[in-house]
């Protein structure tokens, strides 16, 4: 891909921890971003902070409707988006049990969904435009199942399968798609529990800014599939190869992830914090 200088970028998830970061980094870049959320106080913040180069459009994605606002609002949008970078995602820390069927369907809905019904729907237009890119913001957990993220684990399992079967559906098309996992992030969304499980197992956290830089970077260089942050990349590819080494290092940790697990309040209703880019554990 060439640099996003001067290029219109659509971003979801655009008020979230690693969202409204990866929305600065663009900014620097060069790029102008229709940044897509459904805090509108917060939308509002970004456009301040970035005159003209931070255009808000407002848009619950938690719901088909709200999916479908975003690709009205996108479709007329100037200057018109040639990458569209899906970044909105909400989680639930707990064991897959305590879960209730709210939480599954707002997992569900937000990070696979919502994807989804935006690329159908935009597809055929960005496909007009100059060298453009689908880039999907991944998971550590789309790799390796991990417990007590039992269903968002299963929401970016799908989402990088997603993506990796429209790379190939499209191999000879001129749409580029980037599926591009940051590990563990350090965000406000992130319960106390998550906090506190990250640091007994000593996993290493990034910050936003740092991760939206990698990011961008990857963009820029028009990587397929990026893993950032080691040892979480040979993890990945452990699963990948030998899950069996995974699962066993895995069961160790069980204990512990299940204590903190039970711990975390999870009673959250879909829609009480806006979607954003959440990162947990490795």
């Amino acid at each position: 891909m060439s640099a996003l200088r001067d290029r219109a970028v659509a971003l979801t998830g655009a008020t979230g921890g690693i969202g409204s970061a990866l929305c600065a980094a663009l900014v620097e870049a060069g790029a102008t971003v229709h940044a897509i959320g459904r805090d509108h106080r917060r939308l509002g913040a970004l456009a301040a902070a970035h005159p003209g180069r931070v255009l808000p459009l407002a848009a619950d994605l938690s719901t088909p409707a709200g999916v479908q606002r975003a690709c009205t609002l996108l479709a007329a949008a100037r200057p018109e988006p040639s990458v569209l970078v899906l970044g909105a995602a909400v989680s639930r820390f707990g064991m897959f049990e305590d879960l209730d069927s709210a939480d599954l369907a707002a997992m569900v809905e937000t990070n696979l969904l919502a994807p989804m019904r935006l690329v159908h729907a935009l597809l055929p237009r960005l496909a007009r435009t100059r060298d453009p890119a689908v880039v999907a913001v991944g998971s550590t957990f789309g790799s390796i199942g991990f417990p007590g993220f039992a269903a968002y684990s299963a929401t970016k399992f799908g989402l990088r399968g997603f993506i990796e079967a429209l790379a190939r559906e499209h191999a000879d098309g001129p749409v580029r798609f980037q599926y591009l996992s940051p590990r563990a992030t350090r965000t406000p969304i992130n319960p106390p529990a998550v906090d506190a499980l990250n640091a007994e197992l000593g996993t290493a956290v990034d910050e936003p800014a740092a991760v939206a830089r990698q990011l961008v970077a990857a963009i820029v260089r028009g990587d397929r599939r990026r893993q950032l942050g080691f040892p979480e990349k040979l993890f990945a590819r452990l699963n990948g190869a030998l899950p069996a080494l995974v699962d066993r290092a895995l069961a160790k940790q069980l204990p512990t992830v299940r204590r903190h697990a039970r711990a975390a309040p999870i009673a959250a209703p879909p829609g009480a914090a806006s979607p954003t880019t959440q990162e947990v554990l490795p």
